[in-house]
Formats: C-alpha cells, structure tokens, sequence
C-alpha cells in the first residue's frame, strides 16, 4: 500500500533518513521488499515540526503527486530545514485518486497522522464513517481515503485527549461498522500519530497479520554495537525513528514492531504496550 518513516530527537535535517540513508524512504519508494506493492510512486507527503520551539508547535505540509524519486523540491527542501520531529510518507494509490488532499500526512492544529494499510470496503463503509466524525471537524476533511477519515473519527472520539485510547476507538467503530456490512477482516495498517512532542507507531489489523512495522534501537546501544559506524555521530543521543522497514542492513539496528501493539517514542527512549490485543 505505501511506505513511512517518522523522526523524532535532536534536530536532523530530514534529508539524511528520506534521502540518504541506505536504504531511504525515497528508496523504499522505488523498490520495497516488505511492501505488498514493491514500487510506491503514487505521490508522496512531509510534515515536521519547527526547530525553534519558540515558533509554536505547528507542523508544516509540503504534499506532491510526483514519484518521490523525482521531485527536485523535496531533495531541496529536506537538506534546507532541521526539524525534531518529522513524518515522511510515499503512497501506492488503492482506489481513492492520485491527488494532493489525498497525501498523507494528514493535519489538524499540532496533530499529524499518516497511515500505511486500507479499510476492506470503505465505500460501502464510507457514509456510516463520515457521519460518525463530529459537525465541527466534517468540514476539515478534503480528499477521499479511509485514512483521513479515520483521522477525524479518532479526533471526534477523543484522540486528543488519548490518543491510544481515541484511535483504538475509532478502528473498533470501523470494526463494527464492517462486520455490520458482511466485511470480515475491515482494518488493515500501521499508523502514526503525534503532538509535536511524543510518537504513537501503532501495528493492528482486524487480521492480526499487519504491515510491517520497526523503530530503531537507542543511539547510545547503536554505537556500542557499532563503534566504527562513523554515520552514527550524525544522531543525537535521542534520536529515534519507526519505519515501514528498516534503513540499514545493520543487524540488531531496528526492532520489529509486535503485532497488535503501540510503540511509544519520547524523551526516555521507546516502550511498548498492547493495543486491541483482543479479538474484534
């Protein structure tokens, strides 16, 4: 379906993990062995945050229908910002169109939200779906996809507030709304969340055989591990980052993301916890 990354820690410039790395989101784009569509040209999406916290904590978008592969503006734009934390997302386009509104991340206020997966019967779930997303929100949505609905219905029932509480919520409605529908297996994904400050990675599916998932083990653990690895020391000791698949062959550098759990990334390093371990 797609591919994402997500960076939080020290600023970095964006460019070294979306570009840069060996095997980077743009690579990931173009060939993708743990993906269900090897190529993920179907335009792409970048969200961060400020370096300068005294700017607020309101991320920036820059979306694009161009293959990530070949878009000059991103190469430009990720080796001219640092950010703390940043999303990065390329999509293989599954029925809704190949549009901008329909680029992940997605935004609202401090929040973004990117998803790798789809909902099995969305479009006869849709209306259920979108009428479920509270009066005042309804109108933010501006493209088609499951996953910006699924961002609303979680902000409307309580994301904010909880987010492992709120997007849980929302996939057991998805749930619910399917299997009303004769739709066995409805939720399929991996998804990202975050304020600007803390990361949910989330690995669920109605399933429980979801896509990929991994974050990265702690830079301190990494340089010990690989005392001559000289692209280390462009990490802080607080960097972290949850990826569709890892960026190294390095074994031991990423850590698989368990089924039905959400990793959670923030100043004191990673945990994990269960997250609707529960049959649907």
């Amino acid at each position: 379906m797609c591919r994402w990354l997500a960076y939080s820690g020290e600023p970095l410039k964006p460019a070294e993990l979306i570009l840069d790395a060996q095997h980077s989101l743009v690579a990931q784009s173009l060939n993708s062995p743990l993906g269900t569509e090897t190529v993920n040209g179907d335009g792409f999406g970048f969200g961060w945050y400020p370096e300068d916290p005294s700017r607020g904590n309101i991320p920036a978008l820059f979306h694009s229908i161009e293959p990530a592969w070949h878009d000059e503006n991103l190469r430009e734009l990720t080796n001219a910002i640092a950010s703390p934390l940043f999303f990065g997302h390329v999509r293989a386009a599954a029925g809704p169109p190949i549009q901008q509104t329909n680029c992940h991340p997605f935004r609202y206020e401090n929040w973004l939200f990117m998803h790798n997966g789809f909902f099995d019967g969305f479009s006869v779930m849709k209306r259920d779906l979108v009428l479920a997303v509270d009066e005042s929100l309804f109108p933010l949505i501006h493209g088609t996809t499951d996953s910006e609905t699924l961002f609303y219905v979680a902000l409307t029932m309580g994301l904010r507030d909880d987010p492992i509480a709120g997007l849980g919520k929302a996939l057991r409605f998805v749930e619910a709304t399917g299997q009303r529908r004769g739709i066995r297996f409805p939720v399929q994904g991996t998804f990202a969340v975050s304020d600007g400050r803390t990361l949910w990675a989330f690995r669920y599916s109605t399933e429980h055989r979801s896509r990929s998932l991994f974050h990265s083990e702690t830079i301190p653990e990494l340089r010990e591990m690989y005392p001559d690895a000289a692209r280390l020391e462009l990490f802080g000791d607080h960097a972290k980052v949850v990826v569709s698949e890892p960026l190294n062959n390095m074994p031991g550098a990423f850590i698989e993301v368990p089924e039905s759990t959400v990793a959670i990334l923030d100043d004191d390093g990673y945990r994990h916890e269960p997250f609707l371990e529960e049959a649907a």
